[in-house]
């Protein structure tokens, strides 16, 4: 009974604090935000463990799991019903089945249940616990192409988000990762693939080891290169596109090439061109890609913009969203608008087709309200939620791999074989293999010094921020 006493008492003087701070004194919007944080109830997280994952027809596979997510009040979010920042946040279920859940206590404010109607504040903590449906994702096992003490070098399979994110737990490189290894190993990525894409990885088993590999990414003493297959047939020789790199639209991770961008160079080498297969418009090339900065998208981004995005790319190759052109030197946005593109993307519906779908891994969660599984018709026994078929081949891939990673001075290089598809076809000779980096290194120094730009250069041209906060739990979302 004491315990219960204290606790009540407790709760009362956090909530009187809390509305005074809100209420117009002295503290600053970063410390009230800070001590709201302190001051809120998170609402606890299930721990499932063993992971509940079967292997099935090709697919690594998670069965159903009640868990709750845990956000805080987002500034968009503030002064709007609580209603109402779930429908137009979170699509993938019904606004009655968000109703439903409200009132019957499965979202909390602060640990609290609240109506619909609530009005979001800043610092509240809004909990979501729901039957968790996650995506399966291929079954190809991680491979493992070094490892040390320290360091583990991966080939990531394609269609496997790196961290926890949106729909992925379980299936995710990290919790498998975990899984398959000793009790109490935890992964730490030191580069970052989005989710279709596949290739070279590395994985520090500690902490220190970590810090160093991530310092010498950063710092561009480590060369990396990709191999993709895009449209049509790519130039012969090197070339180097030195286009800045815009974010148009934070929300959807969208980018584009634009003189007010952010500095960015990528290299490329074409290694094979084949032509149109009966019934095929244009035929492909595999080129190789060298960043040489890592802007987010950066690669599929110059590749469109030369007149050739990666082949099966869902939003850089998709003349649904950019007309015909397909973006092509549209450093201007004359052809199409900015405005255009968000719009178009941001009316794409959750049923629609796998090329309507966006990728970017740290927007995952955006992008699940329009994701690629088509609805079956069935719903979920236990939470009545609409049901997916499997995911196809093509919404498991993106034709973009990171074939090989080396240290610029010689000490250390891991590559991966070529993937499947940018193989020659069955009857034709072309090359199977790439060998070294040295033309590409070459072109880039012949180009010359690129210049000093204050910006977001992370672990990869295809990177993105971890999922993590230094002051609150995981950024996972509170959708299913």
């Amino acid at each position: 009974m004491l315990f219960f006493y204290l606790y009540g008492a407790l709760r009362a003087i956090g909530k009187r604090h809390y509305g005074r701070m809100l209420a117009g004194s002295r503290i600053s919007p970063r410390a009230a935000m800070s001590q709201a944080r302190r001051l809120a109830t998170v609402t606890p997280v299930q721990q499932v463990w063993p992971p509940p994952t079967f292997i099935d027809d090709g697919l690594r596979r998670v069965q159903p799991y009640h868990w709750t997510y845990n956000t805080y009040c987002k500034e968009r979010w503030r002064g709007r019903q609580l209603i109402q920042v779930f429908e137009s946040e979170f699509r993938d279920r019904s606004l009655d089945y968000y109703r439903e859940s409200m009132e019957a206590g499965d979202v909390l404010i602060n640990g609290k249940r609240v109506g619909p109607e609530y009005v979001l504040r800043n610092g509240d903590l809004v909990s979501h616990t729901l039957h968790r449906h996650e995506p399966p994702v291929t079954a190809e096992p991680i491979g493992v192409l070094h490892e040390d003490d320290d360091i583990i070098v991966i080939n990531k399979p394609s269609g496997v988000p790196v961290h926890p994110a949106g729909r992925y737990k379980f299936n995710s490189v990290i919790e498998i990762m975990r899984a398959e290894r000793p009790d109490g190993f935890m992964p730490h990525p030191c580069n970052r693939l989005d989710r279709l894409t596949s290739g070279v990885m590395f994985v520090a088993k500690n902490v220190a080891a970590a810090e160093a590999m991530t310092r010498k990414i950063k710092q561009r003493t480590v060369r990396k290169e990709y191999v993709a297959r895009v449209v049509g047939e790519f130039p012969a020789g090197d070339v180097v596109c030195d286009q800045p790199i815009l974010q148009i639209s934070p929300k959807l991770g969208l980018n584009r090439v634009r003189a007010n961008g952010k500095t960015a160079r990528t290299v490329f080498r074409r290694l094979a061109y084949y032509e149109p297969r009966p019934g095929c418009r244009r035929g492909y090339s595999i080129v190789r890609c060298m960043p040489v900065t890592g802007r987010t998208h950066q690669i599929r981004v110059h590749l469109q913009f030369l007149g050739h995005p990666i082949q099966n790319d869902p939003i850089y190759a998709n003349e649904r969203v950019w007309g015909r052109s397909l973006g092509r030197a549209d450093a201007s946005g004359e052809e199409t608008a900015d405005e255009d593109i968000i719009s178009r993307l941001s009316r794409m519906g959750k049923d629609e087709a796998a090329e309507a779908v966006a990728w970017y891994d740290q927007m995952v969660d955006e992008y699940e309200k329009r994701r690629a599984e088509k609805l079956t018709g069935e719903v979920c026994s236990v939470c009545m939620t609409p049901l997916y078929s499997d995911p196809g081949p093509h919404e498991l891939s993106l034709w973009l791999h990171s074939r090989r990673y080396e240290d610029a001075d010689g000490t250390w290089a891991y590559a991966s074989p070529l993937p499947s598809w940018a193989l020659p076809p069955e009857g034709v000779v072309g090359p199977t293999d790439v060998g070294g980096m040295e033309e590409l290194v070459e072109a880039e120094a012949e180009a010359g010094e690129l210049p000093a730009d204050d910006g977001d250069m992370v672990a990869g041209a295809e990177a993105g921020a971890a999922n993590t906060t230094k002051d609150g739990p995981p950024r996972e979302e509170m959708g299913g």
